[in-house]
C-alpha cells in the first residue's frame, strides 16, 4: 500500500528541516525528501562553508597585523588542501546533525528526487544522493515546497568555463588569479576571501557601485574600502566572453580589456529551484520562475505551500527558518507567534564586513522627514599595525516620531553589532532611548549610542543620494 503522511516536505534545507521538526513535535506524521544535501545550500554550499573561508582569510590578515603588536610572525602561504579537508569534515558533521534531528523528531526520510504527481501525490526517484534509488510514490494531506534556489550563469560565449558558488567550495586548488563577476553578497564576499588567501583578484560588475539595494553611503564606503584589500575593481563593466588558453582563461570585458586568470567565478544571481518539481501536474502557479504564495505561505493549490528561496521573497536562511516554523505551527498548533520580517538584518562578510537593518536613507526619505547621523573613525585594532581603512556607521531617524528606522555599519564586527541593534529597530525604539544608553568603552559599538550631532536633515522625497545604480 502507498504510504500516507499528514505533511510531506520536498527539500531538507534550513526552512524545510525546521518546518518538519516543528510539525512532527506537534504530532503530525511528517516526511522529508532531499535529493542533494541534507541541510541545504546554507550548510553545504553557502553560509557555513563561506564563513569558514572568511575566517581563514581573516586569520591571514591578523598575522599581517601581529608585528604591530610585538609579535615576530611571518605569514606563510595558505595551505588550501589542508583547509578544505577540515572544512569538509565540519560540513559532513553538520549533515549528520540535520539527519539526526529529523530522525529524533520522528520524521520519515526519503533520499531522492521528489516531484508532484498531483496535489496530494509525490513521486521520489533517483538523485545525486541516491542514484540507484527505486521509484516510490507516497500521499500527503499537505505538501511543502522548500527546494531553495540555484546559481545562474551569464549567457555569454565560454560560460561553461566559469564556476559558480556551487563549485567554488570544492576546488582542488586555490586559483592564483581569479576574476569574480558580480558585486552582490556572493561576489563581494568571495573577492575578499580569495584576496585574503593570497590570490590576485579582479572584481567585475556592471553598476558604478557594489551591493545594489543597500544604503548609498554604505555602497560608497565599501567601494573605497575594496581598494585597500588588493582587489582590482572593474566597475561599470560587463564580461563578453571567456576563452580557454594554455595558461588558463582569458576574460574579455565590454570595454575591450582582457583579464588572464586561472578561474572565473560567476556570482551573477540565483533563481528558484523549480525544475523537475512537477508544478504543472499539480497546478501550482508560478510567476517569473518563482512559486507564488500569500502571506500564509500558501500557493493557489489548497494542499500545497512553499517557503524559502523558492518563493524569491527574502532569500535568507533565517527568514526561511522563520517561515517554516510559522507554517508548521499554523497548520498543527497555532501559537500566535510572529517575526518581524521587514526588519530582517543583513550582512555581507567582506574583509571589512557590511551589516544593515531596517530602512536605507533612500527608502526612509520616500515616506518620512528624516534625520541622518553618521560617523567615520579608525578601529582601535588598526592603530598599532597602522592599517588603513575606517569604520562607517549610520542611523536613520524619523523626525516626527524619533523612531530609529535604520542602522548601517561597515567595519570590523559589524554583523555582531547590527544583530543587537536589530532588536532596537524591530522594537521601534527612539533615538532618545538610544541616547540614554551609557556606552561600553572602549568599543566600536559605543559610537552608535554617542552620535549626538545630526549629519543632515532630509525632507520627505528630497533625499540627495538616491541611487539608480
Amino acid at each position: 500500500m502507498m504510504q500516507e503522511f499528514d505533511l510531506f516536505i520536498i527539500g531538507a534545507g534550513s526552512g524545510g528541516v525546521r518546518c518538519a521538526r516543528i510539525a512532527a513535535q506537534h504530532g503530525a506524521r511528517v516526511a522529508v525528501a532531499e535529493r542533494r544535501h541534507w541541510g541545504g545550500t546554507c550548510v553545504n554550499l553557502g553560509c557555513v562553508p563561506k564563513k569558514l573561508m572568511v575566517y581563514a582569510a581573516d586569520t591571514g590578515r591578523l598575522i599581517d597585523d601581529a608585528p604591530g603588536y610585538g609579535w615576530d610572525v611571518t605569514r606563510s602561504p595558505h595551505h588550501w588542501a589542508r583547509f578544505m579537508e577540515a572544512k569538509d569534515q565540519e560540513i559532513t558533521r553538520l549533515n549528520g546533525i540535520y539527519v539526526s534531528m529529523l530522525e529524533k523528531a520522528g520524521v520519515t526520510l526519503f533520499t531522492g528526487d521528489a516531484r508532484l504527481c498531483d496535489a496530494e501525490t509525490i513521486e521520489i526517484g533517483p538523485s545525486t544522493l541516491a542514484p540507484d534509488a527505486p521509484v516510490q510514490r507516497v500521499k500527503a494531506k499537505k505538501i511543502v515546497l522548500a527546494t531553495g534556489s540555484v546559481p545562474v550563469k551569464l549567457d555569454i560565449p565560454g560560460a561553461e568555463f566559469a564556476i559558480t558558488s556551487d563549485e567554488v567550495f570544492h576546488l582542488a586548488q586555490r586559483p592564483e588569479r581569479i576574476a569574480v563577476i558580480g558585486s552582490g553578497y556572493i561576489g563581494v564576499e568571495f573577492a575578499g576571501i580569495f584576496s585574503g588567501l593570497g590570490s590576485k583578484v579582479d572584481l567585475v560588475y556592471r553598476q558604478s557601485l557594489p551591493l545594489r539595494g543597500f544604503d548609498h553611503e554604505v555602497r560608497e564606503h565599501l567601494s573605497e574600502g575594496i581598494d585597500l584589500y588588493d582587489i582590482t575593481r572593474h566597475a561599470g563593466c560587463s564580461p563578453t566572453k571567456i576563452e580557454k588558453n594554455a595558461d588558463g582563461l582569458c576574460l574579455t570585458l565590454d570595454n575591450g580589456q582582457t583579464l588572464e586568470v586561472d578561474a572565473v567565478l560567476m556570482a551573477t544571481g540565483r533563481r528558484p529551484s523549480v525544475d523537475k518539481l512537477g508544478l504543472d501536474a499539480a497546478g501550482v502557479r508560478t510567476e517569473k520562475g518563482r512559486v507564488v504564495v500569500d502571506a500564509q505561505s500558501a500557493t493557489n493549490v489548497a494542499s500545497i505551500y512553499a517557503i524559502g528561496d523558492i518563493t524569491d521573497q527574502y532569500n535568507l536562511t533565517p527568514t526561511a527558518i522563520a517561515e517554516g516554523h510559522l507554517l508548521a505551527e499554523r497548520l498543527y498548533a497555532p501559537q500566535g507567534r510572529e517575526w518581524s520580517f521587514e526588519t530582517t538584518p543583513k550582512a555581507v562578510f567582506f574583509a571589512s564586513p557590511v551589516a544593515t537593518v531596517g530602512m536605507t536613507e533612500e527608502e526612509a526619505a520616500r515616506e518620512h522627514d528624516i534625520t541622518v547621523y553618521t560617523t567615520r573613525f579608525t578601529a582601535m585594532r588598526q592603530v598599532l599595525p597602522k592599517r588603513s581603512g575606517k569604520i562607517f556607521m549610520k542611523l536613520v531617524i524619523d523626525q516626527k516620531s524619533d523612531v530609529v528606522l535604520g542602522a548601517h555599519m561597515v567595519g570590523p564586527d559589524a554583523p555582531e553589532i547590527i544583530q543587537m541593534l536589530a532588536i532596537a529597530v524591530s522594537a521601534r525604539l527612539t533615538k532618545k532611548q538610544i541616547d540614554r544608553t551609557i556606552s561600553l568603552h572602549p568599543t566600536s559599538a559605543e559610537e552608535f549610542v554617542t552620535m549626538r550631532t545630526p549629519t543632515r536633515h532630509v525632507r520627505r522625497g528630497m533625499s540627495g543620494p538616491l541611487s539608480k545604480n
